[in-house]
């Protein structure tokens, strides 16, 4: 543990002059705001300050700051309940503004040094996803700051990985980053737990029920509380289908470090955060958390590792599911979404004909899977209806109705929200055929990466790494058909900071 703590402290040792020259100048700065503020705004001279500090960590120490968003991303929706209206916007969007500006300073670096940029896996393809979306915007003839929103809303998290492999932190780096990640994962864990064994007294203080709009662009939605306190734990991540898909991303990670880093001191205690990380993700009782983890079981134990351990307890729970589905099956036929659930309910209640019949016409995701291919791509099947136009998080924040209203379909899930709770249909429908086909090969290039990272690495921490990536990644792909998980902060900063950090090990190593 003392070595782990020096291990952290050595992030903020100053490297050079040059650093300690840059601190100063802030210190002085922050020193003379602090006086201005008792003639303003102390909280506008707090946000000035912040900023300063972030600026001058941004060109000392990047890395450091991409941590420190990785570290706030989690607590974000809790938090933000507790910053005035007066600095709402800059606390929503300020972290994502230092992701801009990091990858920026970062390139500028690598320029001035007149070192050739390093290549990713994603480059060629992430052009032509850009060149495709481009294409669509100006075809369908989106206004510009639209256009600009919708684009920002799909690719944020691209820029953060580009700022990380440009950055190329070393491998004692990317492991320190690793295990303050799990000690987070740990902490949401154990808060999930304790918030059911509690019976939701926790939940009016750590839901952010209120929702927030800036000028005629909502912010953040709020959540409603339409399950049973106590059911749907979701810590502080303000909803239990947030908490859960990020628990099922670590959790497949860790499972990545389970099977190959047993050689390394921290193998038990990553073996220890399974046993909190398994029960809170039950907990949360969303499915597609569910599902997606046991997704990326099945890929890291069955398709990679070939455990049959694994193989046999497939088949018998299949077999037990099976068997509970047609000795119950007029009961679990008729399941629906009430408040008030238990775990097996929660479970069949996806496979029941009356839930399923209540998602298409209630206008649900069902609605959107089969109407997005006939009417939406069907209108424009190459470069779709153009970015911010339809079915993700712009569309929804902008309340641009334009593509719906034009189309002839209900604003989003129930005819309301905008957004059409699958990422992948949202992408087909903004962006094309030939966007998602681009999109798709971006994530095929990550997960390939990764297999030759396990599969050609000596070192069992990196394969460990990129086995639980293949896994987090499979899980993140499927949870994306049953929400906007692919442009949700808590969870795909995770999966393209994650995907970074394994190109990162990938070159490090000389495996592509």
């Amino acid at each position: 543990m003392p070595k782990l703590a020096a291990e952290v402290a050595s992030f903020f040792k100053f490297r050079s002059e040059y650093e300690r020259k840059v601190f100063l100048i802030v210190a002085i700065l922050t020193v003379a705001l602090a006086a201005v503020a008792v003639f303003t705004s102390p909280l506008k001279v707090l946000a000035v300050i912040i900023t300063l500090i972030a600026i001058a960590l941004s060109i000392t120490r990047p890395y450091l700051v991409v941590v420190a968003l990785a570290l706030w991303t989690p607590f974000e929706p809790f938090l933000l309940k507790f910053v005035p209206d007066e600095l709402y916007v800059y606390a929503r969007y300020f972290p994502e503004t230092l992701i801009y500006l990091m990858a920026g300073l970062v390139t500028v670096h690598v320029l001035l040094e007149r070192r050739k940029l390093p290549s990713t896996p994603i480059d060629l393809t992430f052009i032509l996803f850009m060149i495709a979306v481009v294409a669509s915007a100006v075809l369908n003839l989106v206004s510009p700051s639209i256009a600009v929103f919708g684009v920002r809303q799909i690719v944020r998290y691209i820029v953060l990985y580009y700022a990380v492999v440009y950055l190329a932190p070393p491998k004692t780096r990317i492991r320190q980053t690793v295990l303050i990640l799990f000690a987070i994962v740990a902490f949401e864990s154990l808060l999930g737990i304790i918030q059911a064994a509690t019976r939701g007294s926790l939940d009016a203080f750590l839901l952010p029920s209120e929702m927030k709009y800036y000028e005629s662009i909502q912010l953040t939605v709020g959540v409603q509380q339409f399950w049973a306190p106590g059911q749907r734990v979701f810590a502080t991540m303000g909803r239990y289908d947030q908490l859960g898909t990020f628990l099922a991303f670590f959790g497949c990670i860790a499972l990545g470090f389970v099977y190959e880093a047993k050689k390394h001191v921290e193998h038990k205690w990553i073996g220890a955060l399974m046993l909190v990380i398994l029960p809170a993700l039950v907990l949360t009782y969303s499915r597609s958390s569910w599902f997606g983890f046991l997704l990326g079981f099945l890929v890291i134990g069955l398709w990679v590792k070939r455990d049959r351990r694994v193989a046999a307890a497939l088949i018998a729970f299949a077999a037990i599911a099976v068997s509970v589905f047609i000795y119950e099956g007029v009961v679990l036929r008729y399941l629906v979404d009430v408040p008030e659930q238990t775990v097996v309910e929660r479970f069949y209640e996806a496979f029941s004909p009356e839930s399923i019949k209540g998602e298409y016409y209630g206008l649900g995701r069902i609605y959107w899977w089969i109407n997005t291919p006939l009417v939406v791509v069907r209108s424009s099947p190459f470069f779709g209806v153009g970015p911010g136009q339809f079915g993700g998080g712009a569309a929804a924040a902008l309340h641009n109705t334009t593509a719906y209203d034009k189309l002839g379909l209900p604003f989003g899930v129930y005819g309301t929200d905008g957004q059409i709770d699958c990422n992948w249909m949202s992408l087909w429908g903004e962006t094309g055929t030939v966007g998602i086909v681009f999109y798709l090969a971006m994530m095929i290039a990550i997960a390939r990466t990764s297999y030759l990272v396990y599969k050609r690495s000596a070192d069992p921490w990196s394969r460990g790494l990129a086995l639980g990536m293949l896994g987090a990644e499979s899980s993140v792909a499927f949870q994306a058909f049953f929400g906007s998980y692919l442009e949700v902060r808590t969870l795909a900063l995770f999966l393209w900071f994650i995907a970074a950090l394994t190109a990162v090990l990938a070159k490090r190593e000389e495996l592509v």
